[in-house]
């Protein structure tokens, strides 16, 4: 059996992202937090792991992934045989490489950015960042008109990827309310079989 390890900060949706799809597989994994407030994440060891000085970092035996979408591709190409979480059909693998790019982007600048001002005090720019999170949510919520999933007609890491930080929008100040369809697929994913939430931040924040 493979020694899986994830480092990662609890409050960190990136890190999330990793830690879901692994709860969801049924791996075990060593959960390792990285205290990003000491700059741990910045020092010499833990660059040797990932250049970027970023969390997560996966390490299984002898690999080591560093991105959460990096690491979303390489547990379902190593351990989802049945390729349900990243389809090989070309059409349906590039829209999956299509929504991890979304997750990459808008979400990034939008409600991640928006809740990382809030909860870490990052010096961005929160009205530009809550703008940016609305405008990619109304995207999102008309496309999910009629459908289940953003990618196929069944979850992949492209429903993954894109849903802690879309999940914890209102943490960024950016209300969820009028996207029903966005709260149904939230629901939906919040169902699957080895579902975990990420920690709150009122708990991170007091600890």
């Amino acid at each position: 059996m493979s020694t899986i390890k994830l480092y990662r900060h609890p409050l960190s949706g990136h890190a999330h992202r990793a830690e879901l799809f692994l709860s969801i597989l049924g791996l075990n994994a060593e959960i390792i937090d990285v205290d990003l407030m000491s700059g741990e994440h910045k020092k010499a060891e833990f660059l040797t792991k990932n250049i970027f000085g970023q969390v997560p970092v996966l390490e299984d035996d002898d690999v080591t992934i560093a991105d959460s979408n990096a690491i979303l591709v390489y547990l379902a190409s190593q351990y989802d045989q049945d390729h349900t979480w990243l389809p090989i059909e070309p059409a349906i693998a590039a829209e999956v490489q299509r929504f991890l790019s979304v997750a990459a982007g808008p979400i990034a600048s939008g409600p991640a950015t928006a809740r990382l001002i809030n909860l870490f005090g990052a010096k961005l720019d929160h009205v530009k960042a809550i703008e940016t999170a609305h405008n990619v949510l109304s995207t999102l919520d008309e496309h999910l008109e009629g459908r289940e999933w953003l990618a196929n007609d069944h979850p992949t890491i492209a429903d993954l990827s894109n849903y802690p930080y879309i999940a914890h929008a209102p943490e960024g100040d950016v209300s969820l309310q009028h996207y029903p369809n966005v709260r149904a697929w939230l629901q939906r994913i919040e169902k699957l079989p080895g579902f975990i939430a990420m920690q709150s931040s009122q708990v991170g924040l007091a600890a």
